[in-house]
């Protein structure tokens, strides 16, 4: 009886092994991954060559910031969306879908010529890529045995952390030994991979198109208005002078009557397309609001130093990609060590210890000076590194805890768009920050000089003597009072970044304890 109990052979005594996944399960699991890895990576691959795109669509500073925050607004309309779409075509045909659109998306960025083809290839990206984020989670979900769930997730959450990192590196990479134009070109032969892979691992299902009359129309149409709306209010405020502009009172119409749409159909729709009753949960509520700091940290210094390491020490892509990348080496060392963690340690110190660590990494970079390089990162990001996949990780698991298993879905979907949210106030903030700081700065400077000061008349004076050019004394010093308004600023950008994440952390006393069984979630 002990041998056969051992044995696990079904009908002698003992309990059966559950079986193992097949090929096809693990090619499924394949394609996810890699579908989440592509899309991941486009979030941030356009960072470190930001400055080399702006140049050549002919984009100010303030406005290459819309090619970032495209990308992640519309990741925030179709997440929740995307439950729906799997049961609406079926996932295969949701997936291919999604990867052969993607796929031309990315092409149209890669062949823009003005900012305004970028912005609708981007918005086209992020819209089509957002779309295999969760799948993948639903992939693992639906293909693996739960015994082997957990090789799947860990694969995931690697993708899900290293994904932003790596993509300043390969586009920085790529903009140096290339063009920036391969950034986006990259994705086609991964798509013809994916494609295959999703062919081969997924079966087909029937569409159920009985399912389009039951969609809360009413939300999405409320989701992207509201959203879209609110996104260029904040992008373009400061420079139409805010609601001295018609075009930003137009805007600010438009997105009033998207949010009034949404809550419409939180009160009519069946089953909404944001669960927004979910975040009068005290849990879920302060869950969903670290995860709007937890955007602005992780997208906010993702762009904003790549963007400080070219303007001000006159790095080129590849090398900004390499200090951003910085941050994921300890998220790749912990990593093995997650169940353990999860298991191990109280998630109200473990979020805390996070948005700690990612606080504090950006109090550090609002001391930079006009001297600064990447190594006055390196300490401040190997910090990022271990704050974010603390916070992540454990917040990704209180996203599941915190509300019944028939919420799960819509829970984590919420809290991948606050997420995505957080990460679009960054992005305009910067562009704010970037705009209003900088003059103000520049004036603040400008009034410390006097231009009669025979101090100020030598040192203009050795300016041009330097090099050789009496009458170019001046032109340097407005050169230099701008970089050193510009190293202010950024100081300002981390500071407030800082701020936002180090406020949040008194909310993890409303968190509860995880089971000490609780599976490990995945994490995006």
């Amino acid at each position: 009886m002990a041998s056969a109990a051992i044995s696990g052979k079904p009908g002698s005594g003992g309990l059966a092994r559950p079986a193992n996944a097949d090929l096809s399960a693990w090619l499924a699991v394949a394609a996810g991954t890699l579908g989440a890895l592509m899309a991941t990576l486009d979030i941030s691959i356009v960072n470190s060559a930001l400055p080399t795109i702006q140049g050549e669509i002919g984009a100010t500073g303030s406005e290459g910031a819309w090619v970032a925050t495209a990308y992640l607004v519309a990741e925030i309309i179709i997440i929740p969306l995307s439950a729906w779409l799997e049961r609406l075509l079926g996932l295969r045909t949701f997936l291919l879908i999604a990867v052969t659109l993607f796929t031309g998306f990315s092409v149209m960025c890669g062949l823009a010529t003005s900012l305004g083809i970028m912005i609708a290839g981007r918005v086209g990206q992020g819209i089509t890529g957002g779309a295999m984020i969760p799948t993948a989670q639903t992939i693992i979900a639906q293909r693996l045995p739960r015994h082997q769930q957990s090789i799947g997730t860990a694969a995931f959450g690697l993708v899900a952390i290293l994904g932003p990192l790596l993509g300043p590196l390969v586009g920085g990479w790529l903009a140096e030994n290339w063009s920036w134009h391969y950034a986006f070109f990259l994705n086609v032969p991964i798509s013809f991979i994916l494609i295959l892979l999703l062919l081969i691992g997924l079966p087909h299902q029937k569409a159920k198109l009985n399912l389009l009359g039951e969609a809360d129309w009413f939300g999405v149409a409320g989701l992207a208005l509201g959203m879209g709306g609110l996104t260029v209010i904040l992008e373009e405020g400061s420079r139409e002078e805010w609601f001295a502009s018609g075009f930003i009172q137009k805007m600010a119409v438009t997105s009033v009557v998207g949010f009034l749409l949404l809550f419409y159909g939180q009160a009519t729709a069946k089953r909404p397309v944001i669960k927004l009753s979910l975040l009068l949960d005290r849990q879920f509520g302060s869950v969903a609001l670290m995860g709007v700091a937890l955007g602005v940290a992780l997208y906010g210094t993702a762009y904003a130093i790549p963007q400080f390491l070219s303007a001000i020490a006159g790095y080129n892509a590849l090398q900004s990609g390499k200090v951003v990348l910085l941050s994921g080496i300890p998220s790749f060392l912990l990593m093995p060590f997650i169940p353990f963690l999860v298991r191990r340690l109280d998630i109200r110190i473990a979020v805390g210890l996070g948005m700690a660590l990612m606080g504090f990494s950006a109090l550090m970079e609002s001391g930079l000076s006009a001297d600064s390089s990447g190594s006055d990162f390196t300490t401040s990001q190997l910090m990022r590194g271990i704050g974010q996949i603390m916070g992540m990780l454990f917040l990704s698991q209180a996203v599941v805890q915190s509300v019944p298993p028939e919420d799960a879905g819509d829970a984590s979907g919420l809290f991948n768009a606050m997420r995505n949210l957080g990460g679009s106030f960054a992005l305009a903030g910067i562009s704010i920050l970037q705009q209003d700081r900088m003059w103000l700065h520049q004036r603040r400077i400008e009034e410390t000089l006097n231009a009669n000061s025979p101090v100020v008349q030598e040192y203009v004076g050795g300016l041009g003597q330097s090099i050789g050019n009496g009458g170019a004394g001046i032109r340097l010093l407005g050169q230099q009072i701008q970089q050193q308004a510009s190293v202010m600023t950024y100081n300002d950008i981390f500071f407030s970044m800082s701020v936002v994440t180090l406020c949040v952390i008194p909310l993890v006393l409303f968190l509860r304890p995880l089971p000490r069984n609780a599976p490990l979630g995945a994490m995006h």
